[in-house]
Order: structure tokens, then sequence, then C-alpha cells
């Protein structure tokens, strides 16, 4: 009764074109004629894979994206259209949507570089993780320019289905996203959700990081249940509701009833479930402890009784991704009734009204926007840049706060030469708006006049 059927992945609309960008084609796109096609309702408001509506400006509305098939290994489904429309004020407008897809993609690494130049050229930035397991990510861009990257994503059959939650994006942020700011002259603010210059692709070894290889969620995984199933489900006392997220993220909130295992990084949840409920690969009931005699010599072995799993577990964490990989562990634990909540904290803040919300607190988001709130509407924490933890208004009122710098959370363990680093590189950006100045860090590039002069010199010296 609590399992019910995956509800459409996203509701993406057919819009208009996105703004003007610099056109530099990947060798790897290549466009074909086809015939016209015809223009979805907007009333249809479902993703279809691979027919999707992303316009790109300047493209006949006759033409097609082909993705080469050098370009995946994967199968694909055929050519991705790409269709144009009239402007509107709507193609502006930016959406973030995280995702993820675990499957079999021991090629992961081809993927990278034509994902992440087609993220640059439709200026979507965030980041994003392939591994052999899958693909992870957050992203943020205009509706038309992030459906592209998601249709690019799933032509790899492999990883087709991705499991996605929107959020929106307010109109201040937007504005600081594309850099109409005062404070940030050369990109976008560092407030913003993501930078638009900015995105990451990177390749790992896992999408979520748990360090045990036979924890696959492709061959064992939990029930899902739906945001809407979610409350009854952790209201009957016999179930154990576990938060699978870090003591950074349950501090700002967390729902009714949850147990915080208070863990610093995911790779630490599978020691605190075998500490807190004793379990073992061994069928026994009982642990068997050695107790020494007097002269060091084992003398006898006292049985334990270990602590009852429970009758059933449910457990959340932001989008759902670790709920995957921890409910996979539990139940090769010997765990019977394992559940997850299904598109995870974000999902069910968007679809659980507040008067029916068992949340309480504010859900921490690996974005700028820091925090957000039911209705997913961005929260009050902002970032402190020293140790990434969110900070409420009352940290920052605290001795220890230093903007760019510290918090109350890692000041003790900060050393004088890490502060002043950080002091350094919020000058940098207070100055530049950017960290590490106009060449972000890098060597700047030579003036064309004195490398004209510098290899005339060399000419003639080796002349």
């Amino acid at each position: 009764m609590l399992r019910c059927r995956t509800p459409p992945l996203l509701a993406l609309r057919m819009l208009s074109p996105s703004p003007p960008y610099s056109a530099n084609p990947n060798p790897r796109l290549s466009l074909l004629p086809t015939s016209p096609i015809p223009q979805p309702s907007l009333s249809h408001h479902h993703y279809h894979h691979p027919l999707f509506s992303n316009s790109i400006r300047g493209l006949p509305r006759t033409q097609t994206m082909t993705i080469s098939r050098s370009l995946l290994s994967g199968p694909t489904t055929g050519p991705i259209p790409v269709s144009t429309g009239p402007d509107d004020s709507e193609s502006q407008s930016l959406v973030v949507v995280s995702f993820y897809k675990f499957a079999d993609f021991p090629d992961h690494a081809d993927m990278r570089k034509p994902l992440k130049d087609l993220c640059q050229q439709l200026r979507v930035s965030g980041g994003i993780i392939l591994a052999p397991e899958g693909i992870n990510g957050s992203i943020c861009g205009t509706r038309e320019s992030v459906e592209t990257i998601l249709g690019f994503i799933q032509s790899d059959n492999r990883l087709k289905g991705l499991r996605q939650v929107e959020s929106p994006v307010s109109p201040e942020e937007e504005a600081i996203h594309h850099g109409h700011t005062s404070s940030s002259p050369l990109a976008a603010g560092e407030d913003a959700p993501f930078r638009w210059d900015h995105v990451r692709v990177k390749l790992k070894k896992e999408i979520v990081t748990l360090g045990m290889p036979s924890v696959s969620p492709t061959e064992k995984v939990g029930k899902y249940v739906c945001p809407r199933d979610w409350n009854a489900l952790i209201n009957d006392p016999d179930t154990v509701v576990i938060d699978v997220r870090n003591a950074y993220e349950t501090r700002i909130g967390k729902f009714k009833r949850a147990v915080d295992p208070c863990t610093t990084a995911f790779r630490e949840f599978p020691s605190w479930v075998e500490d807190h409920f004793q379990v073992s690969d061994s069928d026994d009931e009982h642990s068997k402890v050695k107790v020494n005699g007097p002269n060091g010599s084992t003398e006898k072995q006292v049985e334990i009784p270990e602590q009852k799993m429970p009758q059933r577990v449910a457990m959340y964490c932001t989008g759902g991704i670790r709920c995957e990989k921890a409910s996979s562990y539990l139940l090769n634990k010997g765990f019977k009734e394992v559940y997850h909540l299904e598109g995870g904290i974000l999902k069910y803040l968007e679809e659980v009204p507040e008067s029916e919300s068992l949340w309480e607190g504010e859900c921490f988001v690996f974005d700028k926007r820091v925090s957000v709130d039911h209705g997913l509407v961005q929260g009050t924490f902002k970032l402190c840049y020293g140790c990434k933890q969110p900070v409420s208004d009352e940290d920052m009122e605290a001795p220890e706060w230093e903007y760019g710098v510290s918090c109350p959370y890692c000041f003790s363990s900060k050393s004088d030469e890490e502060k002043e680093r950080a002091r350094a590189r919020q000058r940098q950006f207070e100055t530049w708006g950017i960290i590490g100045g106009p060449d972000k860090g890098r060597r700047p590039t030579s003036n064309p006049a004195t490398a004209s002069i510098k290899s005339s010199s060399r000419l003639s010296s080796s002349a």
C-alpha cells in the first residue's frame, strides 16, 4: 500500500528559444537536415525522450541535432530534434534541476568532454559527476538549455529515466546569475545559485561515496514511498525513521521522530548501522566476546544479546540518491522491510502542503541557495566559505564569524595560516568579483605585441 507508481520524472514545459550565445559547435555533434517537426502544444507538460523542445538560436526550424555514436558507446535512439519558436520572457527564466541514475557505465569518461562543452555552449552551470556506477548532478540554466542537457545525457540508453527534481529560481537570483550586479563585474555574484560561466564535470569512482563496491542499487534496493504516503509510514510506531544525511545537514532541519546518525560523511553510515544495531554477517542472534582469565589466558566466551533489528526502516535524504545505496546496504545486512522517500526531502517539500508537513526546519542543498523551505523557496541560511556549512543570522553574530573565513563551527579547527589564505581569497573576490582575479588564478595571457617582440628576440638569438 505504501509503494506507488513512479510519477513522470519531470514535467518540463515546451518553451521558446534560449538567449543568444556564442556558437562554437562541438565537432562530435553534427547538424543534419530533416523534415519539419510539428510544434508541440504548450498544454503538453510531460518530458518524453528523445523528443524535447530545446530551441537553439540561429538554427533553422527544420534542423535536428544528432549525437554521434562515437560520442557514447551505448546505443542511442536517433536524432534529437531542435525546434525554434518566438522569443518570450519565459525563455530567460532559470531552473535548477538535480538528477541521478545508477547504471552500469564503465565507459563514463567518454561523456565528460562533450557534456562539459555542451554545458558551456548553452551557459548551463553547476556540477555533474560521472562514475562507473552512473551519473549524479545539479545544474542551472534556462529551461530549454537544461532540457537539451538532460536529453543529451539520456540519449545513452543506460542513462534513460533520470530521477529528477526541479527547483525554481527567484528573479533576484536570476539577475545575480546573469551577472547584473555592481559587486560582480566579471562574473555572476557569489550569492548566485550557480555561476553561469562555471560547470564542473568530474570523473569519480562513485557518484555518491560509500566506499563499499559490493553495495549496488542496480541489483538490490529498498521500496520507494511517494511523498503523499510518507507521513503515514513515519507516524507508525513500528517504523524507525533514519536521516541518512550528515550532521551539518540535520542540524538545520529534519523529520519528526527521525534518528540522526551524526555522521560527518556518508561513508560513516555503515559503521553507525553496525554499532547501533550490532549487525554482523553471521546468522547468530548473539555475538560472542572472549573474556581473559587472571593470567591472560582465554577462559570462556560470553554471549551478549544483540539489539533486535527494527521491524521496519524508513530512510530519507536530500534528493534520494544516498538512500538508494543505504537501503541496498541494509538489505544486504539482513533488514527485511526497508523503505525510502522517493525524490527525497526536495520532492516532499515540493508536493506536501506546509499545513500537512512533518518536516521541521529547512533543507540544506548543495548549491549557492544553501537551504530551501516548503515549496522549494530559498531558505534563510547562508554559507560559511571557510567550511561550507550552513550558518544562521545568529551564527553570524558570534565572535568566531568572519565573512569568507570562518564561523562558529570551524573557527577552532582552522590554523592562523588557513584563515589568512581565506582572507586573501576574499580580497580577490571583493576586488575582481571572482576568486583568482581576471585570470582565475592562471598565468595571465601575454600581450600580443609583447609576445611578438619575445618571439623575434628568440629567433635572433637562435640565428
